[in-house]
């Protein structure tokens, strides 16, 4: 493992690194800064804030008020067109991105980054947890919602969005992914109200995984990033894959997504591997592995079931 909190540096490789080192860029340019730790090899990133005592900011006012002066107030039909068309220019942002900076466009162009950036990590095998090392508002608040983790500061701390106290909503994400944490009514009205969450309260309704001690909110964070990093990353792409975006589908059409999931891992090279381990370890004990507590105790430390070999040691 290794870490560089003094020089806020990205230590991750490969996938991981282009996700986090965007998350980064995202966070820089609204004013908001993020320290990010890789724990190889390359299977989770924990994201910690920079300030002693917040994790991410909101998003600069300046940013969204400047943004929004440049386009001429349109009704909801009119916001859908450009929030569509703010899609595919998303795609051309690589070639034309300095020219379509300076149009009328580019708020929305920036917004749509905003959650395609989230999405990969939605979609990725990466584990990516939040480290919460004080409060989070508005975009912070979504960042952190975005995350597979959440371990946050015990202490006089907040997490929320207050975006409905400056005329506007949330926009990165928060109502749509604070409803699939906390249920959909409980989030409206938090939302509704721009009342933030302490520790204690986004703990009992699920917002945050766990509440510790400031100065233990990162080897918390990154105690629990380990543990499910260690899975088989593509089992862990799947699983993240069929929860995140098959689970907000109908019954029939999530059943689906987790067929086809199910499919892709079960026809891998490591899922046949595992599950012919497995099978062995059943015909050299006489016992199905999983039923002694011993070897399941080892296969969640280790993030898959002991070889045959292994199981017939213990």
């Amino acid at each position: 493992m290794t870490k560089d909190l003094a020089g806020k540096k990205l230590v991750v490789t490969g996938a991981a690194r282009g996700i986090g080192e965007q998350v980064a860029r995202l966070a820089a340019g609204r004013g908001a800064q993020v320290a990010l730790i890789g724990l190889e090899p390359e299977r989770a990133v924990v994201f910690t804030g920079a300030h002693p005592d917040r994790f991410v900011s909101h998003a600069e006012v300046r940013w969204l008020q400047e943004g929004g002066e440049t386009v001429p107030s349109v009704g909801r039909r009119g916001a859908s067109a450009l929030a569509r068309t703010a899609k595919g220019a998303n795609r051309l942002r690589p070639v034309l991105g300095p020219a379509m900076s300076r149009t009328p466009l580019w708020p929305a162009v920036d917004l749509e980054r905003v959650h395609q950036t989230f999405l990969r990590m939605n979609r990725s095998g990466v584990i990516f947890a939040a480290a919460l090392n004080g409060s989070a508002l508005g975009l912070g608040a979504e960042f952190a919602w975005a995350n597979d983790l959440r371990v946050m500061a015990d202490g006089d701390y907040f997490i929320g969005q207050p975006e409905i106290l400056l005329g506007i909503m949330p926009g990165g994400g928060g109502s749509q992914r604070l409803p699939r944490l906390i249920n959909s009514h409980r989030a409206m009205i938090a939302i509704l109200e721009g009342k933030p969450f302490t520790p204690a309260q986004a703990l009992e309704l699920g917002a945050v995984d766990d509440v510790v001690p400031q100065d233990q909110v990162l080897d918390r964070a990154i105690e629990l990033a380990e543990r499910l990093g260690s899975r088989t990353k593509a089992s862990v792409a799947a699983i993240k894959r069929a929860v995140y975006f098959g689970g907000s589908m109908s019954l029939t059409d999530g059943l689906h997504i987790e067929r086809t999931e199910f499919l892709t891992t079960a026809l891998s090279t490591a899922g046949q591997e595992l599950m012919l381990d497995y099978m062995n370890s059943t015909e050299v004990t006489g016992e199905l592995p999983l039923y002694e507590p011993s070897v399941y105790e080892e296969a969640l430390r280790a993030g898959r079931v002991p070889s045959a070999s292994a199981a017939h040691q213990e």
